[in-house]
């Protein structure tokens, strides 16, 4: 499918992902014409009037002829410095005017959480080129809450090593609406940092006493240290790497790191964030146990990724 000429090509990366997807079907739905970035094409969604573009970080042949034609790009990847910088090369080869990347609001070089340094080291790289840049800094993702459900449907609770510390947390999809209404005008927020929180500051024991009320039976939110939590992260086939990083960020939330509200979702996107209530209720299912299956001990909850 080629553009019709003065239109302006976006690409999304990440475009399996719970940001990615949905920002390719706002964008879709829209009229914008979309082109998603995918490794394995049998992943990739079908959405009407959406080019579905192979591609793989490690190959900049690869990126350079999906980003061919394309004005903006929205970034979303893990943020691996060297599959984000490959691609933001490419697009300064292929000419793209502006990226919109997903970061972190606390990335800095010298921070003591690596994927913190990661999203420093790219930003660096990206504002080195000269390309038009908006950079669009999330809080907690709802979504993972998702990887707690197991746990709360086996033993009626979960645990966490965030104590109660409060966080803004954030619907991915008001971060891919965000994202977005960015790309289909970028020239309006170009060399803008926004930051994305849902509407309230909340705590893991807002979210149990949320959990209680929608599924109309108590659940409980366990409070464990950083390293017992890491080790249950283990157990539970989270690799280590990733298990200690997550650890330390929670023990940073216990100490206020994540306690940020932001309007940005709203002045942006001209619509209200979700809440945890809403977020929760059309979730429900994930986390309802199946009538007549009884409660596994507390002790083998599985940790929270």
């Amino acid at each position: 499918m080629g553009t019709v000429e003065g239109e302006r090509m976006i690409l999304v990366t990440g475009a399996t992902g719970n940001v990615g997807s949905e920002a390719v079907r706002l964008l879709a739905a829209r009229r914008h014409p979309t082109r998603a970035l995918v490794r394995d094409p049998a992943r990739a969604s079908a959405v009407d009037g959406v080019e579905i573009a192979v591609g793989d970080f490690g190959r900049p042949d690869t990126l350079d002829a999906a980003l061919c034609g394309v004005d903006t790009v929205v970034l979303v990847t893990p943020s691996v410095p060297e599959q984000e910088i490959a691609v933001i090369d490419s697009a300064l080869r292929q000419g793209v005017r502006h990226i919109v990347k997903i970061t972190n609001h606390k990335a800095a070089a010298d921070s003591p959480v690596d994927r913190r340094r990661d999203h420093a080291r790219i930003e660096a790289h990206l504002k080195a080129t000269g390309l038009g840049h908006t950079l669009l800094a999330p809080n907690l993702y709802m979504q993972n809450l998702l990887a707690v459900a197991p746990a709360v449907k086996e033993t009626a609770g979960f645990v966490m090593s965030a104590g109660d510390g409060r966080f803004g947390m954030i619907d991915a999809r008001d971060v891919a609406a965000t994202a977005a209404a960015v790309a289909a005008a970028p020239s309006g927020h170009a060399g803008r940092t926004y930051l994305l929180t849902g509407p309230e500051l909340i705590t893991f024991g807002d979210v149990a006493r949320a959990l209680t009320d929608v599924l109309g039976h108590p659940v409980a939110y366990r409070r464990i240290s950083p390293d017992e939590h890491r080790a249950a992260m283990i157990r539970a086939g989270v690799p280590e790497p990733v298990a200690a990083s997550n650890a330390q960020v929670f023990g940073l939330i216990a100490e206020g790191d994540a306690a940020w509200l932001s309007d940005d979702v709203a002045s942006v996107t001209g619509e209200r964030p979700r809440d945890l209530r809403t977020f929760l209720t059309e979730h429900v299912a994930a986390f309802r146990r199946a009538p007549g299956l009884g409660l596994t001990p507390p002790g083998r909850a599985p940790g929270y990724s």
